[in-house]
């Protein structure tokens, strides 16, 4: 079976086969990681909760035979069982060994985000008939977009097409983040509704906070003061230092598209209207005054610092909520 495709995982998901009896989850997007296993969880068990079952990682590694056991028992309902384990590495090659080895009918769901692909539990599981192994990234552009359509049609909403960018844009390529903001459009919209730009501005902010919007204009548009203030709130509501920083680089991105429009000629407001989706009314005085500071050079410039602090946050150990401030902050001070 091996590794599954992008264009067969909806269809995997829905259906894994009798002939699999173990699933390994890897990646660097935990959100989609998650709602991958809980479908195969659910198409696995029926939706049955007492076929469903929970195991920690560190209960697996001291007993090899735990899963395979456990899939080979039925339900006491009937029915085959579907078995969960979160944080899977190396350490359970030994279990994931057994259960591919295993009568079944049960199935074995692995999560394991980040794993590199040349682990022995990757290998292990490629190379049987009885394991797939499905890669989770993050998604990005159209791809994200369509996404962020799917999860609305799966909640009872329609959304145009640039009302599904513009969710995949101000959300980010967190998947639970996306899923949370597509559920509140949803909600916003009721059953049946259709969902266009106005009501995904209107509900969703960047990155998920209307804060971190606030903070971002008034850092491009030089405003030290109001950039702190909108900053202490979006770090009071537990937003990810990372996601800011990212949201920052969006609006860099799209500064300057409309800054290179700028330089070709273009009025201010007929750059702003070319954006797409177009800059939002309440929004066009200070992404103006963020034009007349800002050239397309200069934020060349500063979308490179900005990657360059996302890979100290991830890497050096240094505070990153100390990070991402100092790096938006800086980008008023210029």
């Amino acid at each position: 079976m091996a590794k599954i495709e992008p264009r067969r995982a909806a269809a995997f998901l829905a259906d894994p086969g009798v002939a699999c009896r173990l699933v390994l989850l890897t990646g660097d997007d935990a959100g989609l990681i998650r709602e991958r296993a809980e479908a195969l969880l659910r198409a696995a068990s029926g939706a049955d909760p007492m076929r469903a079952a929970e195991f920690s990682a560190r209960e697996v590694a001291r007993d090899a035979a735990l899963l395979a056991g456990e899939a080979a028992t039925p339900a006491l309902t009937g029915g085959p069982r579907a078995m969960r384990v979160r944080d899977a590495g190396d350490g359970l090659l030994a279990a994931a060994k057994v259960a591919l080895a295993g009568r079944g009918p049960g199935l074995v769901i692995l999560e394991a985000p980040d794993l590199p692909r040349r682990s022995k539990l990757v290998t292990a599981v490629e190379g049987s008939p009885a394991g797939a192994w499905l890669e989770c990234w993050r998604e990005r552009g159209a791809e994200l977009a369509a996404s962020a359509a799917r999860l609305l049609r799966e909640l009872g909403a329609e959304a145009d097409g640039a009302a599904a960018a513009l969710l995949a844009e101000r959300a980010g390529e967190d998947r639970l983040l996306l899923r949370r903001e597509a559920e509140k459009l949803a909600l916003y919209a009721g059953p049946g509704g259709r969902i266009g730009a106005e009501e995904v501005l209107a509900v969703v902010g960047e990155g998920g906070g209307l804060e971190l919007d606030e903070a971002l204009l008034a850092a491009t548009a030089g405003d030290v003061a109001a950039t702190d203030r909108a900053l202490a709130a979006v770090f009071a509501e537990g937003t990810n230092p990372v996601q800011v920083i990212r949201a920052a680089l969006r609006h860099l991105r799209r500064l300057r598209q409309a800054a290179e429009a700028v330089a070709a000629g273009a009025s201010p407001q007929a750059a702003m209207e070319g954006l797409r989706p177009p800059v939002f009314f309440r929004a066009k005085p200070m992404f103006e005054r963020s034009l007349q500071r800002w050239g397309p050079a200069r934020l060349e410039a500063a979308g490179s610092a900005l990657l360059r602090v996302e890979r100290q946050a991830k890497t050096t150990g240094l505070p990153d909520a100390v990070l991402a401030r100092h790096a938006v902050l800086a980008l008023a001070r210029v």
